[in-house]
């Protein structure tokens, strides 16, 4: 090996230079885009890129917020964690509310649906009233129960049977005159005036007073107009609005006002009559006004023909 390789240490001989073109001795290449002669030679080390400047970092740095306050970053979930806790309580609280107010409302509907809307709409006192005028027409029910089965007993028994048996025809037989209108009655009952333009005393707000006022226990009743026209009113009673105004009762004529007499107890037929939604509030809203007035005695004394039978007769 030759005293240049082994000054350069490879063991093997350098490769021989490019040969250039240059100036005079020791001048560089003139021209502008010559390579440099270091970057030829392959043994050139590479030149050193200078890495951009590091900037010292620390491991954890610390927000200026997160200083101040003693927190760390890891306290925003936690606090959105218990916020979304904090939603589902409120959630489950709004949802216990509306199951509350469901519940409480089927209970009103359940009640409201299994009370009666007019007697709910009835002030206490008209409900006693009516409370004890039921239990006395259950009393006179049970005193007309006892007498018949007293007759009863009466008629089963011999001569006096006989004698008894007449009487018990004479009563009825005049309990039937009144009832059909052949005979005159007198008795406690009300006077019932009706005053105002047709439309508020209507025939079908007469018959609904009739219709009352038998529920209530009538037992004699006569309907007069204003020129003193006077009907006497049965079970076949019918009533009309007639042309140009006024009634027609039983084919007969009568102008208002109209004023009905009727016998039985004063009480329960002014109950019956001014119960709420009634005869005497279905006149007022229409314009109209009735007058119920008490008396200790009224007569009835209006007759009706006798009613021939075509068609009905007793089952024997």
């Amino acid at each position: 090996m030759s005293e240049e390789h082994r000054e350069t240490g490879t063991g093997w001989p350098e490769p021989s230079e490019p040969t250039r073109p240059s100036g005079p001795a020791g001048e560089p290449d003139p021209r502008p885009d010559a390579p440099d002669p270091d970057e030829l030679s392959p043994l050139a080390p590479p030149a050193e890129t200078e890495a951009p400047a590091e900037t010292d970092v620390p491991a954890e740095t610390e927000a200026p917020a997160e200083r101040e306050t003693g927190t760390s970053a890891r306290e925003p979930e936690a606090t959105a964690g218990g916020s979304v806790a904090r939603r589902l309580t409120s959630a489950g609280a709004m949802i216990a509310v509306l199951l509350a107010l469901l519940g409480f409302t089927l209970v009103v509907q359940l009640k409201t649906t299994s009370t009666d809307p007019t007697l709910a709409a009835t002030r206490e006192e008209d409900l006693v009233r009516i409370s004890s005028d039921l239990d006395s027409r259950e009393r006179r029910l049970r005193q007309d129960i006892e007498a018949l089965e007293e007759s009863q007993r009466q008629l089963r028994s011999g001569e006096q049977g006989r004698q008894a048996a007449l009487e018990e025809a004479t009563r009825r037989a005049d309990e039937l005159g009144i009832l059909a209108g052949t005979l005159p009655a007198v008795g406690p009952g009300l006077t019932v005036r009706f005053e105002g333009p047709d439309k508020a005393i209507s025939s079908a707000r007469i018959l609904d007073a009739v219709q009352e006022l038998r529920g209530a226990g009538a037992e004699a009743m006569q309907i007069a107009g204003s020129d003193g026209t006077t009907v006497r009113i049965i079970a076949s009673t019918y009533f009309v609005d007639a042309a140009g105004g006024g009634l027609t009762v039983d084919g007969r004529r009568l102008s208002g006002p109209y004023t009905i007499t009727v016998i039985g107890d004063p009480a329960t037929m002014r109950t019956a009559l001014n119960i709420p939604g009634g005869v005497v509030a279905s006149v007022q809203d229409a314009g109209g006004n009735v007058t119920p007035e008490d008396r200790e005695a009224v007569e009835v004394s209006q007759l009706h023909a006798p009613i021939t039978l075509d068609h009905a007769r007793p089952v024997s």
